[in-house]
């Protein structure tokens, strides 16, 4: 089976960079779609960035300070974070879109999320 495993998160201040990585590991045809959630505490589950071939997408509140990108070849997908607020900490998750074989429906995965911290 397909799994997902973010890393890269952590106590950062306010200002500092960030960069999370999704590996996506199993049987893997393609990954059709990255996106990245996070948990806000207090909040409900918010979109945060996608990538879907070479398009890019990103919610306001990331827009000019984080950078989603992949690599194909190592089936994994990145946020860069930069200039974080302490209203981005979060738990992040990456949720991926992938064909398990040729000719197979698109299914989605979810990673367990990382854990980030931005303190003032």
């Amino acid at each position: 089976q397909v799994q997902l495993v973010e890393s890269g998160g952590g106590l950062v201040q306010a200002g500092g960079s960030l960069r999370l990585s999704c590996v996506a590991s199993g049987s893997i045809f393609s990954i059709n779609t990255i996106v990245w959630y996070r948990q806000t505490p207090g909040n409900q589950r918010e979109w945060v960035a996608s990538i879907s071939g070479g398009s890019t997408n990103y919610a306001d509140s990331a827009k000019g300070r984080f950078t989603i990108s992949r690599d194909n070849a190592q089936k994994t997908g990145y946020l860069q974070m930069n200039s974080l607020k302490p209203e981005d900490t979060a738990v992040y998750s990456c949720y991926a879109a992938i064909q398990r074989m040729r000719g197979e429906t698109i299914q989605g995965y979810w990673g367990q999320g990382t854990q980030v911290t931005v303190s003032s």
